[in-house]
């Protein structure tokens, strides 16, 4: 494979790598998925996997038929198996002298940032080594407060953090479709998406009973992964050599495809018949290759989003909502901090520094001197944003409203004017479609996805 070197992220569920059945390693699969990562090593490619498939492989050792419901036997059988999972990696990646690494992560792993840093920095050094990285999940400790929820989610993120050029979702169909393809032998594949916002599939596909992934989950991992600038494919996993075939054409239709135009002038008018002759050969070029196998391909944003509002977005669990006026939010959106003016309520118990859901609310005028500020708004249909904020609950709830110089007098101290940092404030926009519907106090919409910030 010819052209630039590209960064590959690699996702495999557990029934992509284990019989959902018997519980036993899919061996073919699995040797077919390495033979694929060695082949684009060796074609000067860096190749991240992130692998599924602990407690399959610990059902099996320990000779348990089904997947248990509690926590630590769940955690101890992950234990088990990845202790093998990554011995049988190791023996097949061996068998064609690549090495390999492991890495185990958590969400708590990522809340911090110099912890998210570390874990970048050592992914971008076992890469430039010419190791394969093995990602999966520490489900020995991890608990639902700091899990992903599936290595769909683990696996977009870490293709943001490796700044990967595509990451390939494996399941058990070859793509998208319009309707379940199960049941409706009429379902039409989806080729493209080029708006994830506007896309209409039928998702009712649920994940095995051994792995906790959907196809909405690898949807809301592509969603992930397109605003970080990735492109993203869906593709069926018992075929990983398509993944190859799938680079290459893809790489020839960007190439074949002509950039944006200009505003039209002298110059660029003589050079019309070059762009047009380039363009020419360039669809020769794509027709060269043959049809690759068939797969869902979702085009990234051409603006990404900054690492480190991909990290606020989705490497921290919001702990609590500051909700904020109209105005506040159009002073956030001209680069302006959060001040405690802007501010009208705040939901939940959270500490400095954690992160917290921003919420829009429209102010109404003042009925009853009785009521609060936050009863006598309106919350508007979105969440526009997280941010890390610098004081806990208790004090915003004190300084809502107020001045920034009037924080001393009110708290005794005064570590911010700010109640966020600019910097610390990362933005989402409301999908576009369907209205979603008001939220409640507690529970504001996620029906987003990212915009770009500056």
């Amino acid at each position: 494979m010819k052209g630039r070197h590209l960064t590959i992220v690699i996702k495999l569920g557990t029934s992509s790598i284990i019989d959902e059945k018997t519980h036993q390693p899919l061996l073919s699969t699995l040797s077919l998925i390495v033979e694929t990562a060695v082949r684009l090593h060796k074609d000067g490619h860096k190749v991240v996997i992130v692998s599924s498939g602990a407690i399959g492989v610990g059902l099996r050792r320990m000779d348990v038929e089904r997947r248990p419901k509690h926590l630590p036997r769940i955690q101890a059988l992950a234990a088990v198996g990845q202790c093998r999972l990554m011995s049988l990696w190791d023996s097949l990646f061996e068998h064609l002298r690549q090495p390999v690494a492991q890495i185990l992560l958590t969400r708590n792993d990522i809340a911090d940032r110099t912890q998210y840093l570390n874990a970048k920095n050592t992914l971008d050094e076992l890469l430039h080594m010419g190791v394969i990285p093995i990602v999966n999940e520490n489900d020995t400790v991890a608990v639902a407060e700091i899990k992903f929820g599936d290595n769909d989610t683990l696996s977009a993120i870490t293709a943001a953090m490796v700044q990967a050029d595509y990451l390939f979702l494996m399941t058990d169909v070859d793509c998208l479709y319009d309707k379940n393809p199960r049941t409706n032998p009429d379902a039409k594949a989806i080729e493209v998406v080029e708006d994830i916002t506007t896309l209409e599939v039928d998702v009712s596909t649920a994940g095995s009973g051994l792995g906790t992934g959907s196809m909405s989950t690898k949807i809301v991992a592509a969603r992930l992964a397109t605003s970080a600038g990735v492109t993203t494919v869906i593709t069926r996993s018992s075929n990983p050599g398509g993944i190859v075939d799938i680079v290459k054409y893809l790489q020839a239709k960007k190439v074949s495809q002509p950039a944006t135009p200009a505003t039209p002038s002298s110059e660029t008018a003589s050079k019309a018949g070059e762009d047009t002759l380039s363009r020419s050969l360039s669809s020769l070029h794509l027709e060269s290759h043959p049809k690759p196998p068939l797969h869902t391909y979702f085009i990234p944003d051409p603006k990404p989003l900054r690492d480190r509002y991909i990290w606020i977005l989705h490497g921290l669990t919001p702990r609590g909502i500051v909700y904020i006026d109209e105005g506040a939010y159009r002073a956030l959106t001209a680069k302006a901090g959060l001040l405690p003016a802007g501010i009208v309520g705040v939901g939940g118990t959270f500490a400095q520094q954690e992160a917290i859901r921003l919420v829009v609310v429209k102010r109404s005028p003042p009925t009853d001197p009785a009521t609060s500020a936050l009863e006598r708004t309106e919350i508007l249909p979105m969440e526009v944003g997280r941010a890390i904020v610098n004081y806990n609950s208790t004090e915003i709830t004190k300084i809502k409203g107020i001045q920034s110089t009037e924080i001393q007098h009110v708290l005794g101290y005064a570590d911010s004017e700010y109640v966020a940092l600019r910097e610390n404030i990362a933005f989402l926009k409301k999908e576009r479609g369907s209205r979603p519907a008001t939220p409640s106090l507690a529970t504001p919409t996620e029906s987003v996805v990212m915009e770009e910030n500056a």
